[in-house]
């Protein structure tokens, strides 16, 4: 049986490995991309906005499915 302290310290080291995934697919995701979502964004382009989010929902699923094996 896992210690509670040990789950608790490998639920929070995959957490932080998620977001790192999460975050360097947005990186990758702004470089091939031929636009500047975020410059369109400040400029008040809601679509850009959407795209942007349903990205990282994109990622975020990724890298859940890849984590939950």
């Amino acid at each position: 049986m896992v210690k509670p302290l040990l789950q608790l310290l490998l639920t929070i080291g995959w957490s932080f490995l998620g977001v790192i995934l999460i975050y360097f697919g947005l990186l990758l995701f702004d470089r091939l991309s031929p636009i500047d979502y975020r410059a369109e964004i400040r400029k008040g382009n809601v679509a850009a906005g959407v795209v942007l989010g349903a990205v990282i929902l994109a990622i975020a699923a990724v890298v859940v499915a890849v984590l939950s094996t």
